[in-house]
């Protein structure tokens, strides 16, 4: 089966749906010179949707971000209305992944902590299919790698972190761990999701389809 992933950036999502059995295409209006599979430069609302299993789309979450009063001077759009009409018109099976906050209808929500990693990156997941979510696991977890942001100074820094209730990594090899990715830049990391998640909801996706030809 294949699977479109739109607003790809480093390709986070991409990978666990490789992983979850997809051949897998990116979209992203940016370069991505890490991106691990077939990608496509462009503007991902307008790219074909044509000959894809799966359709999914990370659209830019900056305005629904917890972040978002550190930059209230900058304006963000939000284009989680304008591709989920496009995917409703489209017609296949899709999925639109944001933060929390985010306007999305009826979502599932993972956390790092279900899967084993370090992070916790809770993350809301919209479809037209019937997916499952995770279970959190805070207190099995401990005290979580916060890859927010760029790293900078705060790298091999820990004291005072957010209050102590989170640890920033002190190497990138350390972010890239606690997120399950060995192929991106610091500050690819901070925008990507853990595989772990898309490989979840991509093995899901893969059972319900194939019982849908059955």
């Amino acid at each position: 089966m294949k699977a479109l992933d739109l607003f790809c950036k480093a390709g986070g999502a991409s990978m666990g749906l490789r992983n979850a059995g997809f051949v897998v295409t990116g979209v992203d209006c940016e370069y991505q010179p890490h991106y691990p599979f077939e990608f496509w430069q462009c503007d991902a609302l307008g790219f074909s949707l044509d000959g894809f299993d799966l359709v999914w789309a990370s659209p830019p979450c900056q305005v629904h971000s917890a972040l978002r009063h550190l930059r209230p001077e900058k304006h963000y759009e939000c284009f989680i209305s304008r591709i989920r009409e496009r995917l409703i018109q489209w017609g296949g099976a899709w999925i639109i992944e944001n933060v929390p906050g985010a306007p999305l209808i009826n979502p599932v929500v993972l956390c790092g902590s279900s899967f084993g990693l370090k992070v916790r990156r809770h993350r809301l997941f919209e479809s037209n299919m019937p997916l499952k979510g995770s279970v959190c696991d805070h207190k099995k977890q401990g005290r979580p790698i916060d890859v927010s942001g760029t790293g900078g100074r705060r790298v091999n820094r820990r004291i005072g972190d957010h209050g102590g209730n989170t640890n920033k990594p002190r190497s990138i090899k350390e972010a890239q761990e606690a997120m399950g990715i060995d192929w991106m830049t610091r500050k690819e990391l901070a925008q990507a999701i853990p595989p772990a998640y898309s490989e979840f909801l991509g093995v899901q996706v893969i059972r319900i389809l194939a019982n849908r030809k059955g």
